[in-house]
């Protein structure tokens, strides 16, 4: 005889609602992982460098133990049902990149002219801003379907955060770029936040306005074009990135901004006519700006013949341009280190000089680790980004879907133009690596990126409440013979 409260429905719904394992203790094991692989790097350019242990050893891996901590106890408390693999990613690359900061922070020469010495302390001091940030996401951001109603604000306030560092007295000009601001003796980057809130936008517009962008007017060579009166929108991006490649001579802002919203565009409408007309007009752009901005022609001239730049870098010019041989020096770097690296500690990255830790700090990771430890370096990334979009695929609600994959993409999109520019696959940009580049306005950006990706997996694996039952009518139900 078989009753109904056997039945597969109950027993499948039940289980659903309260036994969904929440993955929390794989997270902790993986976390473990992510702080000790730092600590034996640590030690390891410490030995390299003096033959000894490096004696902030056990405060650093102390530091990193208890910040992850921090961030495992808050995700556990307010997300348990959040993606596993984010937190333990993002904490390994924390970790790695504090190793590489510190090891140039060894450098004598970099000592010598004011590019090193002090950039750990700091960095491991911005992390902690960082997690405490992560954390403010998680807890008071209870559904991240709120910002759907901060959509237009969100434009707003992106376009102000661009905007600031063209104010004159609070804006810097570094390396001939003007992306910087200085408030109370601290250099902050704006656009590292404004990324997070155009993508809060793009999300919000392309929800509502999905439909009407997916429809086509017509067919050519395979692709259905758009309706003529739906190119408004990406024609306002584009024309915006436009402006910051003029006014603040920022190639990889505008490269990422642009390139995030036509992929969260083909994401809304799956038309795959957006990536082709987004590409074009990429181009039109890049290279109608490159003829008469002498800052973005001198970056694709050391990008074409990096070489000549360097020879140039080494005898007076009278033609106006300061001509760089970091290029030059990230390539050598990158040659020097082989399959395998010369071995954490063991590089010459720091002749790149200016920016050694921060824009061309991938140099430093390609001359020790080589190309496999790049290549595990670029999987650590891929992954990050790949669960950002199994996140988006889980999402119930479009809004959800778009943001987490906004996000994703623009991580991805962030990491491919700075790997590229320091490998000589594209012109140099001036973006720093997300989390391991010395700078607190990138990794406290990123930790906010990997909150809200947390934020958003949470919701989307968080199990439905099993429906309630009725034991009264359970009771008085006719029990059938088997």
């Amino acid at each position: 005889m078989s009753s109904t409260t056997n039945s597969p429905t109950h027993h499948t719904s039940t289980i659903g609602a309260i036994g969904a394992p929440s993955r929390r203790n794989t997270e902790l094991a993986l976390l473990v992982f992510a702080v000790v692989i730092p600590v034996f790097a640590y030690a390891n350019v410490g030995l390299a460098i003096n033959d000894t242990v490096p004696a902030g050893l056990l405060g650093y891996g102390l530091g990193l133990g208890l910040l992850a901590g921090i961030a495992h106890l808050v995700v556990r408390k307010f997300a348990p049902y959040a993606d596993p693999l984010l937190l333990p990613l993002a904490t390994l690359l924390n970790g790695l990149g504090l190793v590489v900061i510190w090891r140039l922070d060894q450098s004598k020469l970099l000592r010598s002219i004011h590019q090193a010495g002090s950039a750990a302390p700091r960095q491991l001091l911005y992390t902690a801003v960082a997690i405490g940030l992560f954390s403010v996401v998680l807890v008071f951001l209870k559904d991240h379907r709120v910002l759907q109603r901060y959509t237009y604000i969100s434009m707003v306030g992106a376009l102000v955060l661009l905007i600031l560092p063209l104010v004159p007295g609070l804006g810097a000009n570094v390396y001939g770029a003007k992306v910087w601001i200085r408030v109370a003796g601290f250099s902050i980057e704006p656009a590292e936040f404004a990324k997070l809130v155009l993508a809060v936008f793009f999300a919000g517009y392309l929800m509502v306005k999905r439909d009407a962008l997916a429809l086509a007017s017509r067919r050519f060579m395979g692709l259905y074009l758009p309706r003529g009166r739906d190119l408004g929108p990406i024609l306002v991006v584009w024309a915006v990135s436009i402006l910051i490649m003029i006014f603040e001579t920022d190639l990889g802002t505008s490269m990422l901004f642009f390139g995030m919203f036509v992929i969260m565009l083909y994401v809304a409408t799956e038309r795959t006519s957006w990536i082709v007309f987004g590409l074009l007009m990429a181009a039109v752009g890049a290279v109608g700006v490159a003829s008469f901005e002498s800052h973005i022609q001198s970056r694709v001239q050391a990008w074409l013949d990096p070489m000549r730049e360097y020879q140039l870098s080494r005898q007076i010019t009278h033609d106006g341009i300061l001509h760089s041989d970091q290029l030059q020096q990230s390539l050598w770097a990158f040659g020097s280190g082989g399959t395998l690296g010369t071995g954490w500690g063991q590089g010459h990255s720091d002749l790149i000089k200016f920016a050694a830790n921060s824009d061309f700090v991938f140099a430093t990771f390609g001359e020790e680790l080589g190309l496999a430890g790049i290549m595990a370096m670029l999987l650590i990334y891929g992954l990050i980004a790949e669960r950002g979009l199994r996140t988006a695929l889980a999402a119930r609600d479009p809004f959800g879907k778009l943001l987490a994959a906004g996000l994703a993409s623009g991580m991805a999109l962030q990491v491919f133009v700075v790997a590229g520019g320091v490998m000589g696959l594209i012109p140099l940009t001036g973006m720093t690596m997300p989390f391991l580049a010395s700078g607190g306005t990138s990794v406290i950006a990123n930790w906010a990126l990997i909150g809200l990706l947390i934020r958003i997996s949470d919701t989307a694996r968080r199990p439905a409440p099993a429906p309630a039952t009725n034991p009264d009518a359970e009771m008085t139900q006719v029990v059938r013979p088997s």
